[in-house]
């Protein structure tokens, strides 16, 4: 298996383009996102932004994450019922795996994986549009 590498995105070019004013508050959540390596959630994005400028509020991460998630910038999960985390939607497919003790997010990717889910759409007749996989486990205890 192999890491996803994901790409820079422009998260400002693409806001611009659509219209959207770019605000300092907006600059600073933008600029987590593109340096962020991890899936944060609303609060986590909060958190880093108000240690930069503490005149930041929780609704203009809100809203400038829905902006980005309806222009398909980033990708909304809400991973084992938890609160919703973001990623970048550039880069290469890849799935996750969810630590349930942790909730670190592990980035896979995986040829046979994606070779047995067309062969399963392809037997039943369908052709895949879309699809997301999240894995759910627990480290293995070594052996003794």
């Amino acid at each position: 298996m192999k890491h996803a590498i994901n790409q820079k995105p422009d998260y400002e070019k693409e806001l611009r383009k659509a219209g959207v004013r770019i605000t300092r508050p907006r600059r600073i959540i933008l600029d987590i996102l593109t340096s962020t390596e991890d899936h944060p959630d609303a609060m986590k994005i909060f958190h880093r932004a108000i240690e930069i400028d503490d005149s930041i509020s929780l609704s203009t991460v809100y809203r400038t994450m829905n902006l980005l998630e309806e222009m398909g910038a980033i990708h909304r999960h809400a991973f084992n019922g938890g609160p919703s985390r973001f990623e970048q939607a550039h880069g290469e497919h890849h799935d996750h795996l969810i630590d349930v003790d942790t909730g670190d997010v592990i980035e896979f990717q995986s040829d046979k994986i994606e070779k047995l889910q067309e062969e399963i759409a392809r037997a039943l007749g369908y052709d895949i549009i879309h699809h997301r996989l999240e894995l759910y486990g627990r480290k293995s205890k070594p052996s003794e």
